[in-house]
């Protein structure tokens, strides 16, 4: 045993880490501070003084202000356990650029552990005893990082303000060769980019999309990064995944929510408290600067808008197994203003009823709002070829009739977003509120620091909610004050579907915003259900009582006894049952 132990400090005393660290500040030194330069040079000097075992800690793209650097970590546990008897670091900045932490390690940690410093350029070797101007040293590598972070800061104010982008390129762009202020599509994975929209716009949720991409092996973006050698801020992306196939959804929902695809650019979406506080905050809405049409676009804007409008006032809710119908988050309760939830029963019949039904004591909808999907299938079917027809054949009368009622959507559409900002910044000023009643609790002992704490992200991730929403609505109003009106557009869109023949998520999607769902009554002795479709662009439209455009006659049989007719000739708009 006592001979295992001399060979363990035998080994101990002839090992040596090296410790190199590059940021992004450093590579402004020049080509001596590169990691090869610095792993070269310190292997060297180590050798020369008699340690013939290196081992080498590297963090490459890594601030020195922070401490919590995966490889310096790894190095000081090390240390800790006694797996080495020296450091070697080109200057005391390479271990770090915060006063207070690099002196605990130079005049606690590394005495305590009987661990000798070297500090090359600084002409540091603590067996050769210390030296009282360490600490100034340390002080003045902070003050570095400090006046550093100062200029960087005015910088990015000045090139931010101009348009340059100050973010890297996201998943789908690369920097240009001649320009790095400059973004280029990357083809290969804006191809994938294009397909995330298409299955959204027609119809698809993200954990759908996310698991088709998974099933046909498609690289992740971190992946693809990893292995095109594309650099991300903070240096190289991390080690490589498990499965490097496997999308999640957040990462769907974050494509789908990046308004950079339109061709834009958009800086001070975050910021820092500080240069020693790398945690970034969402910047407040009036701090954001939006430049359009920077570079080249991947996704039309158009197509853009309708998802946002789309996923912001609705979330399509998934089966157990995943499943989403072409309809989900499109059909809202007449009563409770609730989106209508998707189900089957055993016979594999799919449904819709208002969720607000069956609340327990919190109920405050009183009737199902049921709808069968084949049935509301073959309605919204019949009507959008009855639009087609009308726009065809009467295309005038289709225009003037779109025109007017696209002019009165848009603005209630304005209105109803002014609403919510209101709503929302008066939430945010009641955050800060709150955030300011914690800290007074806190410090008078009232509440605990783990409560705090717990609280305090809570309230925080709510914030950060309501200005992220805050940020989509006023831009989505930018877009909407811009517009005259969405005729065009709308009349477009419809004359696509001529010929339509079977009902398609896509068409669904491109044409419907959503479609307002009534509970059954009772008419002249019949029941009959009213339900009203609301086009984008446009809202709800009367065909005139003057166009002869036949009506459609749509009669199902639901069950044993029962059926369902679509009655159009006193009503359009509705079903009776």
């Amino acid at each position: 045993m006592r001979k295992s132990n001399n060979n363990n400090k035998n080994s101990r005393d002839k090992t040596a880490f090296i410790y190199v660290r590059l940021s992004r500040d450093d590579e402004l030194e020049g080509e001596s501070y590169s990691i090869s330069n610095q792993k070269k040079l310190l292997t060297k000097v180590a050798k020369d003084k008699g340690y013939t075992n290196t081992v080498v800690f590297c963090d490459d793209g890594v601030s020195g202000v922070t401490m919590n650097r995966p490889e310096f970590n790894k190095m000081i546990e090390q240390l800790s356990i006694g797996k080495a008897a020296a450091v070697f670091v080109k200057d005391l900045s390479r271990l770090g650029r915060n006063y207070i932490e690099v002196g605990r390690l130079t005049e606690e940690f590394f005495p305590e552990h009987n661990i000798r410093l070297v500090s090359v350029s600084d002409n540091l070797d603590t067996e050769e005893g210390d030296s009282e101007l360490t600490p100034i040293k340390n002080l003045f590598n902070e003050w570095y990082s400090r006046d550093i972070s100062k200029k960087r800061r005015i910088s990015n104010k000045i090139k931010g303000g101009s348009g340059i982008p100050l973010s890297p390129p996201p998943y789908g762009y690369i920097k240009a060769p001649d320009n790095s202020q400059r973004w280029i599509i990357d083809e290969e994975a804006a191809l994938v980019v294009k397909r995330i929209f298409d299955m959204s716009y027609s119809g698809m949720g993200t954990f759908q999309i996310a698991t088709a991409l998974t099933e046909e092996k498609i690289l992740t973006p971190c992946e693809y990064a990893i292995r095109k050698g594309i650099k991300k801020a903070g240096g190289m992306v991390g080690k490589t995944n498990p499965d490097p196939y496997h999308w999640g959804q957040s990462t769907v929902v974050r494509i789908l929510s990046t308004q950079e695809y339109c061709g834009d650019v958009i800086n001070f979406k975050t910021y820092s408290v500080s240069y020693k506080n790398k945690k970034r905050h969402a910047n407040d809405p009036e701090n954001i600067l939006v430049f359009r049409d920077v570079h080249e676009a991947i996704i039309d804007r158009t197509i853009f808008e309708t998802i946002q409008l789309r996923r912001g006032k609705t979330r399509k809710r998934p089966m157990s197994n995943g499943e989403r119908n072409m309809f989900s988050g499109l059909l809202v309760c007449s009563d409770c203003g609730r989106n209508l939830h998707y189900h089957s029963n055993n016979q594999n019949i799919g449904f819709f009823n208002c969720p607000g039904y069956n609340q327990g004591k919190l109920k405050d909808c009183f009737k199902t709002h049921y709808v069968r999907v084949d049935f509301l299938e073959q309605v919204v079917l019949a009507e959008i070829r009855r639009l087609t027809r009308f726009a065809c054949q009467y295309e005038d009368e289709f225009v003037k009739v779109v025109s007017e009622l696209s002019k009165e959507a848009m603005q209630s559409q304005i209105n109803a977003y002014q609403s919510e900002v209101r709503a929302l910044m008066s939430r945010d000023k009641e955050l800060d509120r709150i955030f300011e009643r914690l800290y007074e609790d806190n410090l008078s002992g009232k509440i605990s620091d783990e409560r705090f704490q717990r609280m305090s992200i809570s309230y925080d991730n709510e914030q950060k909610e309501v200005r992220e929403r805050l940020t989509r609505i006023n831009n989505i109003l930018d877009e909407l004050s811009g517009k005259a009106s969405s005729t065009e557009k709308f009349v477009e869109a419809v004359r696509k579907y001529t010929r339509v023949k079977k009902l398609t998520p896509h068409m669904v999607a491109e044409l419907i915003e959503h479609i307002e769902v009534h509970h059954t009554e009772k008419i002249d002795g019949v029941k009959t259900q009213k339900l009203v479709i609301y086009y984008n662009c446009i809202g709800a439209i009367q065909i005139p009582d003057d166009v002869p455009i036949p009506e459609p006659d749509i009669t199902m049989k639901t069950r044993k006894g029962v059926e369902v007719t679509y009655l159009t000739a006193t009503a359009p708009e509705t079903a009776a049952v």
